[in-house]
């Protein structure tokens, strides 16, 4: 096994390196599935370092291969997406988004800059270690269907191997250094909500003439919430939120016609997931109905719920321990944002961990600025110890 103070004076020493490449990537984002400029200079970096990789993956996405000595006798597989956020930078940082109106806000310029830093560091050991290292660079994280599920339809991953995979996630409220871990249920799924409620609108004053669509929706949204609370396990988390609900036009003495509503349904458990939705259409329905309207319910299916297998997740915390020391790992609780990655994790063992960079604004942030000079090194170095930790592992039970 390699040491570990190796790959840290790897990490450590290119750390000019690393600076630059998130500063590219940081002042040129692009949208979800639009990356075709942040692919080229992936590609550019790895062409440098002679890292072979193949381009296409769901379009702008890239996938790469390292292999070390007997390359079959064990595999892992590293992801980091790339994409950014419709978003107006506001850090007045000299390296500031140039691309209006875009942002990587989410801190996928670390986790791809970090990516391309482990691939340099395993490249550089690959006389060293025995198996292979897979690297994908995905597209599309922030908008449905997002681009894990599509890498998965594309067939780049070989899931009948049941080969673990690996990803990593910038947490700004862990402290730069440290790193978290949560083993099971992770995150949870994520499910848009489109209700529109119709009904015969008409003067205010006359509401025996119309259908009142605003207090039908009204009825629904505490009928839906009461509905989740009711039918799902209490041992189970899961919530439901409309954050948006509008009407075209309209005055205080107008009963509208219409009125829409738009949320999210967030579970932790697939088969409370589909009974809930048959449940919510049900319940929309012929609520409406009832009082003399009529609702549709559009559920646009989004991520999955994201476990981390436990014996994996187990057995790589106490690797990051040996790495950033037991003050510097954190046991994270579960959290309702979601994740694709819970795609990659429904089908092969998985871990998808946090890597602090520092007390500060939030993800989606327009003032979100992570400390690249503990996060950057940390995260190649970990992500590097990590895979070929768990490939001697491998090996091992072999």
């Amino acid at each position: 096994m390699i040491k570990i103070d190796k790959i840290k004076q790897l990490a450590q020493e290119q750390l000019e390196q690393w600076i630059s490449i998130r500063r590219h990537l940081h002042q040129y984002p692009e949208l979800s599935f639009e990356e075709w400029e942040t692919a080229n200079y992936i590609a550019s970096c790895l062409d440098r370092w002679g890292i072979s990789y193949q381009r296409g993956m769901v379009k702008t996405g890239i996938f790469a291969q390292i292999e070390g000595k007997n390359p079959d006798a064990a595999c892992i597989t590293l992801r980091a997406d790339i994409d950014a956020l419709p978003i107006q930078e506001q850090t007045g940082l000299p390296f500031s988004s140039k691309n209006e109106g875009r942002m990587h806000a989410c801190g996928h310029d670390v986790h791809t800059t970090s990516l391309l830093a482990t691939a340099f560091i395993l490249h550089e050991l690959r006389e060293e270690f025995e198996g292979r290292i897979q690297l994908i660079f995905q597209p599309g994280e922030e908008l449905l269907p997002g681009g894990a599920s599509q890498v998965l339809a594309e067939g780049w991953l070989d899931q009948s191997l049941d080969f673990p995979i690996l990803g990593q996630h910038v947490e700004p409220s862990l402290p730069a250094g440290q790193v978290g871990f949560h083993p099971g249920p992770f995150m949870a799924s994520a499910d848009e909500l489109y209700l529109s409620v119709y009904g015969k609108g008409g003067h205010a004053a006359r509401p025996q003439d119309c259908n009142d669509v605003i207090l039908i929706a009204s009825h629904l949204v505490v009928a839906l919430q009461q509905l989740i609370s009711r039918f799902r396990d209490p041992l189970q988390p899961s919530v439901l939120s409309f954050g948006k609900m509008n009407t075209a036009g309209g005055a205080t003495n107008v009963l509208p016609e219409r009125i829409d509503l738009e949320g999210t349904f967030r579970a932790f458990n697939e088969e409370w997931r589909a009974e809930a939705h048959q449940k919510m259409q049900q319940l929309c329905q012929q609520m409406a109905q009832s009082m003399g309207g009529r609702a549709e319910l559009e559920i646009r299916k989004g991520y999955p719920y994201l476990h981390n297998e436990e014996s994996l997740t187990h057995s790589l915390m106490q690797a990051a321990r040996d790495y950033v020391g037991k003050d510097n790992l954190v046991l994270l609780p579960q959290r309702m944002g979601a994740e694709d990655f819970g795609f990659y994790a429904q089908q092969m063992p998985a871990c998808f961990y946090r890597l602090g960079t520092g007390i500060g604004p939030g993800l989606h942030h327009p003032k979100f600025s992570p400390d690249e000079k503990t996060s950057l090194p940390l995260g190649a170095g970990l992500m590097a110890y990590l895979a070929l930790f768990q490939l001697n592992q491998q090996i091992k039970k072999a």
